[in-house]
């Protein structure tokens, strides 16, 4: 259903930006080093139970723009665009936030932070509604099952991630605050990059 290269290009560029340190990223670390490895793999999957409203949302939401005008699934792809490089200038001119250590909590309330912190977080916000669609083509099928699959491959990228963050997160700990500012360099070119490559495939 979807192109080979399509797909391949979709998983390269959703691997550089879960690589970008965030919100969810924070948290995760912020728990792993509160209350040690269980809490930050409940963490780690509560966010990607997160990850699902967001593709159960994506593909409703999408098919329906699409459904209803092609002009209109044209706009949200160009505002994504525009919103990736607005993303990218804020990222290297920006602050970068710090992980701090919160109160210890039970498991089960950790998978449940875990679960909100991802819904509330702009940065997954920004991959469902102005990232993924730029890999959504009516042409080639139901875009639903499209978002289906392209958002799971995304989970999947991104619970690896997560996992690593949360098994690595004592160890890492004065690493990952001492490159708090290349890391934010490193996304905010991340982000000017896909912005921009999005603008010139609209063109062709």
């Amino acid at each position: 259903m979807i192109p080979p290269t399509t797909f391949a290009l979709f998983a390269a560029a959703s691997l550089a930006m879960v690589l970008i340190p965030g919100p969810n990223h924070l948290y995760i670390t912020a728990r792993g080093l509160a209350q040690g490895r269980a809490a930050g793999l409940a963490s780690a999957f509560g966010v990607e139970v997160g990850t699902l409203v967001h593709i159960a949302a994506a593909a409703a939401g999408l098919s329906y723009v699409i459904a209803q005008s092609a002009t209109l699934f044209a706009v949200v792809k160009w505002a994504g665009a525009a919103y990736l490089i607005y993303l990218g200038v804020r990222a290297l001119i920006g602050r970068q936030a710090s992980a701090q250590a919160p109160k210890p909590q039970p498991l089960r309330a950790v998978f449940l932070e875990g679960v909100l912190v991802n819904l509330l977080n702009p940065k997954t916000v920004l991959m469902f509604l102005a990232f993924l669609p730029q890999f959504v083509d009516p042409r080639a099928g139901s875009p639903a099952l499209q978002v289906v699959l392209l958002g799971l491959t995304l989970l999947l990228l991104g619970l690896i991630s997560d996992i690593v963050y949360a098994l690595t997160a004592g160890a890492l700990a004065h690493r990952l605050t001492r490159a708090a500012r290349p890391m934010r360099y490193a996304s905010g070119v991340v982000y000017l990059g896909l912005g921009l490559a999005t603008v010139l495939t609209a063109r062709q």
